[in-house]
């Protein structure tokens, strides 16, 4: 098909051509006619109307026609007022040197005529691409989401550019956007080779081009169109302007998606935060009734259901408080009140609230004496000490070790180790110990838990402007590292308790 439009294009204009040779001719000959028979004037006013006459033709069909044209003026002025009169022959020189001064002048004449014609026919066609530019700049903006932004901006560059067939080709949904079957004539794999090319690719015989689509160096896709070919300038700021939109759609989609996430988070924590103080208050009276009726004498079935009961109350109220902290840790409302600490009496406050689940654990600790203060909130550091213990008793095996040590990481921060041999955590585990709710996929059913704590104390250690990570190996056991700042204040616990040395 593109080569029997094409055939039909080179005989249309074969045909135009054609008629205006026979058209230009027809003038001349009517002006010849005009000056011969009707109206006697001298030859300077008659070369002045053919030169009049070759410079409309120049004008309106363009330098080949205005050659001839001009040919055929210099043989009837020569024929019909040149004298012998009726012949071709030129007796005076001086004739040929008029002929020859007007042939140079007419056809010198028409190309700058024809060079002013298409200036300004460049300059009204660049003119009506900035416009077009410019509409197809405020309809991108304009445009809705990634998912239909490839096929809204087809529609919109057939429109405006008035180009029969287009395509697009995007990187990211890796699919081919067509207008219809007119775009056949560019496959998918030229429109997938294209994002790699630097310079757009034209064929000006088949009516095509194809240019990549990126924008700050990054490869987005190729846009294809078909029918007609713009400038080169043209071709890469339509595809500048479909990179900008198909961008910027992206864009406000992710921002869409994180502020929808934030608000549900947002929602989800006030929600937590309203039902764990709600929950809190009852617990507190079932707490009460619970311990003064353990208080009194029952029989044995009856002590082991309170006991259970009390049990129970503990581990809920354990939830409600884990809750509520996580609620200030996302609320930004966790602000530590930092003093300087010790590190061993930290983890010996801890170890002493944990000491009935540690009872049968070999416990070893490893805090040198010379180690400096922390700058922290004793509290919360407790508490982060507290849930690495109860986590690590809880995961591994009873009577397998447990060891604590601390050391100076550097200048600024102290690190502290938490170790424990028991069945290990898988690395696509490790990055999501310290998710919200995240339970083991081998241990959520075995042992009881929330997913919480883990979550709370790198809450706590962020507060404090340290990290907590796990290194774990399966089989072999987990260790968990936290970094504390370092007091400015003081240095060590055995300066404080000694300060002459």
């Amino acid at each position: 098909m593109p080569k029997v439009g094409g055939l039909r294009l080179k005989r249309a204009s074969v045909l135009q051509l054609t008629w205006r040779l026979v058209a230009s001719a027809a003038i001349i000959a009517a002006i010849a006619f005009v000056y011969f028979r009707l109206a006697s004037v001298n030859s300077t006013t008659v070369a002045l109307t053919f030169l009049l006459a070759v410079l409309a033709i120049a004008t309106g069909w363009g330098l080949l026609v205005a050659i001839c044209a001009s040919i055929l003026a210099v043989v009837a002025i020569n024929y019909f007022f040149l004298p012998p009169i009726g012949t071709l022959t030129i007796a005076d020189p001086q004739n040929w040197v008029a002929l020859f001064a007007f042939l140079v002048t007419s056809i010198t004449a028409s190309q700058l005529s024809v060079r002013v014609k298409r200036r300004a026919a460049e300059a009204e066609e660049r003119r009506r691409e900035v416009e077009r530019l410019y509409t197809l700049g405020q309809a991108m903006l304009l445009s809705g989401e990634p998912r239909s932004m490839a096929k809204e901006t087809v529609n919109h560059i057939i429109q405006i550019f008035e180009i029969p067939a287009v395509a697009l080709f995007s990187k990211v949904e890796n699919e081919v956007y067509r207008s219809g079957p007119e775009t056949a004539a560019i496959s998918d794999r030229q429109m997938r080779q294209a994002i790699d090319w630097v310079d757009p690719l034209t064929d000006i015989e088949k009516q095509i081009a194809i240019v990549p689509v990126r924008l700050g160096g990054q490869a987005i896709g190729s846009l294809g169109l078909v029918g007609r070919i713009l400038s080169a300038a043209a071709l890469k700021a339509v595809a500048y302007m479909v990179a900008v939109g198909i961008e910027r759609a992206r864009s406000l989609e992710e921002a869409n998606r994180i502020e929808a996430a934030r608000q549900s988070e947002a929602l989800k924590s006030a929600l937590l935060d309203a039902l764990a103080h709600d929950l809190k208050t009852p617990l507190t009276s079932i707490k009460g009734s619970l311990t003064h009726l353990l208080g009194r004498t029952h029989n044995a079935d009856e002590h082991e259901l309170l006991s259970l009961a009390n049990e129970e109350a503990d581990r809920l109220n354990r939830l409600v408080v884990e809750v509520l902290e996580m609620s200030r840790i996302e609320a930004g409302k966790l602000h530590p009140d930092r003093v300087p600490h010790s590190i061993g009496e930290m983890v010996a406050a801890a170890l002493e609230e944990l000491e009935t689940v540690l009872k049968d654990r070999d416990v070893r600790l490893e805090v040198p004496s010379d180690l400096p203060l922390a700058d922290v909130d004793s509290d919360f550091v407790q508490q982060v000490f507290k849930q690495l213990l109860d986590n690590a008793a809880r995961y591994s095996q009873v009577g397998s070790p447990i060891a604590i040590s601390a050391q100076l990481a550097s200048e600024k921060m102290i690190m502290v180790r938490v170790a424990d041999q028991g069945k290990g955590i898988s690395e696509v585990e490790q990055s999501k110990v310290f998710d919200k709710f995240f339970r083991g996929h081998d241990s959520r059913y075995e042992i009881p838990g929330t997913g919480l704590g883990l979550s709370i104390a790198k809450g706590i250690v962020e507060a404090h402007g340290g990290r907590i990570w796990v290194a774990s190996e399966p089989g072999v056991g987990s260790v968990f590292s936290f970094t504390l700042p370092v007091s400015r204040k003081e240095t060590s616990y055995e300066q404080r308790e000694n300060p002459r040395g």
